[in-house]
């Protein structure tokens, strides 16, 4: 049997693409008027409502849905952001999309899983008290739950780290083989410790350790994925390529003048980020790094936020702003996948998204397996 889901917040579809043809997408939601487009474009129009959750109603949910994955806004939640957490503009749209859920349980319609997904700042956001709250609701509605943080260095070469709040319904019986006495080092963090030892013993007695299998090694760097000629964007020139290098520390120099040095090929990926000097004053800082791995994808917020491409080659370095489809390999689309034509927009769609294999590592260990057991239990 096909296994069926909604998505929230579901942007491009990326976690559509995760899933794969094995899934049946029943209802698919986002506000963005430009994410959606780009989720037509490529998965067509059937079970999208571009609307925002605040307006969407219970009534709206087709059938039964055995997944609900949500990838909730992050602004108010990112260490980057203004630390309103759950009561913020944007990731306060937790709450209504929490009470439509609440509203399927109601009905009798409440998913076996869910997948709830977001950054690690999540975890510490007020304290802790904002990841204490989610586990909360979940309690609440009858879920048992634990998280993951997964970077998705693990499987693309961009250092992505997020976290994945995986519940499952009460009575779902779940084998022994996903569950594990403690946590698993791969998938745990010093911040996800912190956030459970927080937790009052009533919510702890519901949390669940997964146990996740590692993936394959990753056999893509940062240079497989980058083009010679891309489109879209333009090599600078070597004066503004020194301008970059100048706004760099003595630490960062010595990065690139070490690529200089190797005798090989490299890439590496840059970000301009605002610092403060000794007296307090604003600086804006180029920061490189060489280490076959790109930083993160961000949600562009002004010109800082967007990634340079460093390319040192023959003792030359050359610099440009990382191409829309560069953006999207590092997100682990297909080739095929179809790109906003606004440069702005392509990065905003990539840089808002949840990696591709990172949804079928969950779907393929997780999902899939907890979703087997249920239907032999029922046909036994």
């Amino acid at each position: 049997m096909t296994p069926t889901y909604y998505e929230f917040f579901a942007g491009g579809g990326m976690v559509r693409a995760g899933l794969g043809p094995g899934w049946q997408c029943l209802f698919a939601n986002d506000f963005d008027a430009r994410k959606c487009a780009s989720y037509r474009a490529n998965w067509g129009g059937g079970e999208l409502v571009e609307r925002d959750v605040r307006a969407l109603e219970v009534a709206r949910l087709p059938g039964r849905a055995d997944l609900v994955w949500a990838s909730f806004p992050c602004q108010d939640l990112s260490l980057a952001g203004v630390g309103a957490g759950l009561g913020g503009a944007r990731s306060g749209a937790f709450w209504p999309f929490w009470s439509l859920i609440a509203s399927l349980r109601v009905e009798g319609r409440h998913p076996p899983l869910l997948a709830l997904e977001n950054v690690c700042g999540a975890l510490t956001s007020h304290g802790g008290r904002d990841f204490a709250a989610i586990c909360a609701a979940l309690a609440e509605q009858g879920y048992r739950f634990g998280a993951l943080v997964i970077d998705a260095a693990l499987f693309v070469p961009q250092s992505r780290p997020r976290l994945f709040i995986v519940a499952a319904r009460a009575d779902l019986p779940l084998a022994p083989a996903l569950l594990s006495d403690a946590p698993t080092p791969l998938w745990r963090t010093r911040a996800l410790d912190t956030a459970f030892d927080r937790l009052p013993e009533s919510l702890r007695t519901q949390w669940l350790w997964w146990r996740l299998p590692p993936p394959p090694a990753r056999n893509l760097t940062l240079a497989d994925l980058i083009d010679d000629e891309p489109d879209g964007v333009a090599w600078r020139s070597a004066a503004e390529t020194r301008a970059l290098l100048d706004m760099m520390s003595a630490v960062n120099r010595a990065k690139v003048e070490a690529a200089k040095v190797s005798g090989r090929r490299m890439v590496g990926a840059l970000y301009r980020r605002t610092r403060y000097g000794a007296g307090g004053e604003k600086i804006q800082r180029a920061e490189a790094r060489f280490d076959d791995v790109a930083g993160c994808l961000r949600t562009p917020a002004g010109g800082s936020s967007r990634q340079s491409i460093l390319v040192v080659e023959h003792g030359r370095l050359r610099s440009r702003l990382i191409a829309a489809r560069e953006t999207a390999r590092l997100m682990g689309l297909p080739e095929d996948y179809a790109l906003p034509a606004s440069y702005a927009d392509a990065y905003h769609l990539t840089g808002d998204g949840v990696v591709v294999a990172v949804v079928r590592h969950l779907a393929a260990h997780l999902f899939e397996p907890a979703l087997a057991a249920m239907r032999a239990r029922r046909a036994a």
